[in-house]
């Protein structure tokens, strides 16, 4: 029952969100004033199948995780996240756990900032959110790729190209970061177990972990280099949201430059193709 009236809520809350508030196009010919379940599942990070069987009744059991991603690509309120949990039959994570909800504020700043790439992470570097031109820039990612420590240390890893230097500096500051938000969140089980896997299955990860190794997310200029448009010099600022222990990376271009022209022809490929795909 608690399955059925989640998919329920799901399907009548993508229909209240226009796609061009969430910075997708709003081309071809469409049915609802809505989001597609394409560009739902797009925003959230999970499969197009997987969303039809939520919404469906097919799909039992959600997860916390697919439930919070589906809270932030409805844009619900606080009050709709705890009903979203709730007929999900899951209570909403509380206190000491890693903050994952974003304000309805913030989330208004970054759908306005439609040309320029933008994701939002928690304290423990998941991607809970990526606006299109960020998802063109650096490719979809989903599952446990959505974990920065994850795909650096055990996954497929990312477009920036790194010097060997730059890559010890982002394991190091990675690590220290890691370290910093377990102890600020004793009682996330699921940080605790992120960390148990990668010290498992990466002698780097464990190595820096063990040695106490300290380091910083400092803004840096990042090559990206992209399959379509070719290698992007951007700036990468990481900002933080007072209170909530939120990081937002921003990628911008310095203005008149041939990488300023090629993320302006990025925005025109890679949105093309979310248009396409609907």
């Amino acid at each position: 029952m608690a399955t059925t009236e989640f998919g329920r809520t799901v399907r009548r809350w993508r229909d209240r969100v226009p796609p061009e508030a969430a910075g997708l196009p709003v081309g071809g010919h469409r049915r609802a004033a809505g989001l597609r379940r394409e560009e739902l599942a797009l925003l959230a990070g999970i499969s197009v199948d997987y969303v039809t069987r939520l919404e469906q009744g097919r799909a039992a059991n959600p997860s916390e995780q697919v439930v919070e991603a589906l809270g932030r690509a409805l844009r619900v309120s606080g009050d709709e996240r705890e009903h979203l949990f709730r007929v999900a039959g899951l209570v909403a994570p509380g206190r000491g756990t890693v903050p994952g909800y974003i304000t309805p504020s913030v989330q208004r700043m970054l759908d306005r900032l439609t040309g320029t790439p933008v994701a939002v992470s928690d304290a423990a570097w998941t991607l809970l959110l990526a606006n299109p031109l960020y998802i063109a820039l650096m490719g979809e990612r989903h599952g446990r790729e959505r974990n920065g420590a994850w795909r650096n240390f055990l996954g497929a890893g990312t477009r920036v190209r790194h010097t060997p230097e730059s890559r010890r500096a982002l394991e190091t500051a990675v690590v220290s970061d890691l370290r910093a938000t377990a102890l600020r969140y004793p009682a996330d089980l699921r940080l605790r177990r992120l960390i148990a896997d990668l010290r498992a299955g990466s002698e780097r990860f464990a190595e820096l972990w063990d040695s106490g190794a300290v380091g910083h997310q400092e803004a840096s200029r990042k090559t990206v280099d992209h399959p379509e448009v070719g290698s992007l010099t951007l700036d990468c600022d990481v900002l933080s949201v007072a209170g909530s222990d939120l990081r937002i990376m921003v990628y911008t271009a310095e203005p008149g430059t041939e990488d300023a022209e090629r993320l302006a022809l990025l925005a025109v490929v890679g949105t093309q193709a979310l248009a396409e795909r609907g």
